[in-house]
């Protein structure tokens, strides 16, 4: 017989039963039931109710479960991730063998007082050079804290000062295990790079890097080196003074376009499988183009990235030229829901999924709202209903509604 997660994963759980798992009302063993309110944190309809009960679920059955290496990963990532961190399981968490060292590392780095106290009284970690490392990082470390690691490290004849902020060691995050199928898919179909809504127009360059012969690359960024240089020649023959300004100047733009696409360039070459290690290891300027990949898998990793930061995310929100997939896969990151700009520029932007505009509208202010009617870029539905609420709203604060 089928376990019940399997059966609501198929949708063969009628609504009343799902509400019951949500309130962990179900006659089932603690791990199980565990695993079914995790899952059921994703569903929309119950995921409120699911959090409130595995916020409160019995301390001593969930520190057994986050011991067992057999528990599913799902259930070890949501206790793992900071907004669901309960402190009297994160010692379980550290110790069980499921959990990777990546994650631990990325732990080290960003944790609390509490959670550097923990992982210092730990055996994993203490074992652990990489691990070490990263609390090295920490904010919280006191300085002599880590002047005992660093003087341990160096005793095992390691070297600190090459760490960067995520693991480059090769070890699979959890999003490429959780995603490995379709990212083997994509590599046996061929999936080669392709950058959504780029255009001649618009990205030119990149266009180039993704599909020109090198030779031919070579020679576009030369010509326009070549323009650059005899144009900055004109500016000093005509006014000598600005020379300096103008040339600087036209350099940077130079420079800063021959980085472009030297990234793109190098991201064109990539397997799916590294371009998404890229997504989330990568850098700030990896992330701004591997987010309008055309595979959905590469794009979807940026989103999971523990560096990508809330700037970046308001920016994606407002990018015409990504995949609906993106916008969707934003929306569903509570993270990012609490930033309201992040809010207000999936609204605002013409790709936004009609069904997800309108779900998202009821939480902007009147301003925007009134900014959302007459945004002559978003659907027409989009307009009416942010009218319609603007006025309600107008009419609700100023007591029309009597």
């Amino acid at each position: 017989m089928a376990r019940m997660i399997e059966l609501m994963k198929q949708a063969a759980v009628p609504a009343n039963v799902m509400r019951s798992a949500a309130r962990g009302a179900l006659a089932l063993p603690p791990a199980e039931m565990i695993e079914i309110l995790v899952y059921l944190t994703a569903q929309p309809l119950f995921a409120e109710t699911a959090r409130m009960t595995l916020a409160g679920w019995d301390e001593k059955v969930s520190i057994e479960v986050c011991k067992d290496p057999n528990t599913s990963w799902e259930v070890l990532e949501y206790w793992f991730v900071p907004e669901n961190r309960r402190p009297k399981l994160i010692p379980a968490l550290i110790e069980n063998p499921s959990v990777r060292e990546s994650r631990l590392q990325e732990m080290a780095q960003t944790g609390s007082r509490e959670v550097v106290d923990m992982m210092l009284a730990s055996p994993r970690v203490l074992k652990s050079r990489d691990v070490l490392v990263a609390l090295t990082v920490n904010a919280h470390l006191s300085l002599e804290e880590a002047d005992k690691i660093n003087a341990a490290l160096r005793a095992a004849g390691d070297e600190t000062g090459k760490f960067v902020a995520v693991a480059e060691d090769g070890q699979k995050t959890q999003y490429e295990i959780e995603h490995a199928a379709e990212i083997e898919a994509e590599e046996q179909a061929g999936k080669k790079f392709e950058l959504v809504g780029a255009t001649e127009d618009e990205h030119p360059d990149a266009i180039a890097a993704a599909n020109a012969p090198p030779g031919e690359l070579t020679m576009k960024i030369s010509a326009e080196i070549a323009q650059v240089e005899a144009a900055a020649g004109g500016a000093a023959a005509a006014v000598a003074p600005a020379v300096d300004e103008t040339t600087q100047k036209m350099r940077a733009a130079e420079e800063k376009s021959r980085e472009r696409v030297s990234t793109i360039q190098k991201i064109a070459r990539m397997k799916v499988g590294d371009r998404v290690q890229l997504a989330m290891k990568g850098s700030k300027d990896e992330r701004f183009v591997l987010i309008r990949d055309g595979s959905k898998v590469v794009s979807s990793a940026v989103l999971e990235s523990p560096k990508v930061s809330d700037a970046e995310v308001e920016m994606f929100a407002s990018m015409k030229n990504v995949q609906e997939s993106v916008l969707r896969g934003i929306a569903m990151k509570r993270k990012f829901m609490k930033n309201y700009s992040v809010v207000r520029a999936l609204v605002n932007n013409p790709r936004c999924p009609l069904d997800l505009g309108l779900t998202l509208m009821n939480h902007l202010l009147l301003g925007d709202l009134k900014a959302i009617s007459m945004n002559k870029n978003v659907s027409e539905t989009l307009r009416k209903m942010a009218l319609k609420n603007f006025k309600q709203k107008t009419e609700t604060k100023s007591g029309g509604g009597h």
